[in-house]
């Protein structure tokens, strides 16, 4: 079994589900990257995705576009992300999923990206434009490195898609909660979205787990989700707004208290 599917089976066990926190590599920079991701697992996160900046996010909203931005400015590229990951690897084994495009993966090659960032310590992949249609070589070579594909799926997706999704996902599946990019500011989801969850849950049958994702901003909203049927909760624009807003001095602070009571959220009673 990979690290994530190790994690949901252990909180399963313990009557929890999922917090999946998000860090983008290299912002604010390097070095605070390994301490955020710290600050995360600090306030409970159960696995960590970290973003791999690229050029053109079609699936981001403002406030990661524009963290994306600045960690591009700084000059982020795949072997500066491969330092950041071995780091974080040297200091905790939360599972890790990469959050990036597939060009990035196409213009290097499969083979040789997935394996390297394999033997930095990502367990999982999720590319927001990979198209299930075109993933027959990705998922090959995942395969061949034994780690998981995790696709998205959303509210309008056809059931005949998901199942096909479902099929070639492994980790769990990723379904975004609103139409439109990330980093909603919504208080609450609209009824659509609570029907989409349920949707999916039914479909997958309990043979992966589904994550939600997109606009989850405080612990009320996650727990909405989470008591709706999903099995985790995927938390990304909301982080990198607090840490755009804080003062350098209080991030780590204030990321793991914000962890905190979105995992408290995940606990079952």
């Amino acid at each position: 079994m990979s690290r994530i599917r190790d994690k949901f089976s252990e909180l399963k066990s313990r009557n929890e589900k999922a917090l999946i926190a998000y860090a983008m590599a290299g912002y604010p920079n390097d070095k605070e990257t390994v301490s955020i991701v710290q600050s995360l697992v600090k306030g409970g996160a159960d696995i960590i995705e970290i973003g791999l900046p690229f050029s053109d996010p079609l699936a981001d909203g403002p406030v990661i576009q524009s963290a994306s931005f600045h960690s591009l400015q700084k000059g982020m590229n795949p072997e500066r992300f491969l330092n950041i990951v071995k780091k974080i690897r040297s200091k905790t084994d939360v599972p890790l999923v990469l959050m990036t495009y597939a060009n990035l993966l196409y213009s290097r090659g499969y083979d040789k990206f997935i394996s390297t960032v394999k033997k930095a310590g990502i367990d999982g992949i999720i590319l927001p434009d990979m198209a299930i249609e075109e993933a027959d070589q990705y998922l090959d070579v995942i395969r061949k490195n034994n780690m998981d594909a995790i696709f998205l799926i959303s509210p309008n997706t056809s059931e005949e898609r998901i199942r096909r999704i479902a099929k070639a996902s492994t980790g769990f599946v990723y379904l975004v909660s609103t139409y439109g990019t990330t980093g909603g500011t919504q208080q609450k989801f609209q009824q659509y979205t609570h029907d989409a969850i349920k949707n999916a849950k039914k479909i997958l049958e309990e043979k992966i787990p589904l994550g939600v994702g997109f606009g989850v901003n405080n612990a009320d909203q996650a727990r909405s989700i989470l008591q709706t049927g999903a099995d985790a909760i995927i938390v990304a624009s909301a982080f990198l707004r607090l840490i755009a807003e804080t003062p350098k001095a209080k991030i780590q602070g204030k990321i793991t208290s914000f962890a905190k009571s979105l995992k408290k959220a995940t606990i079952l009673e």
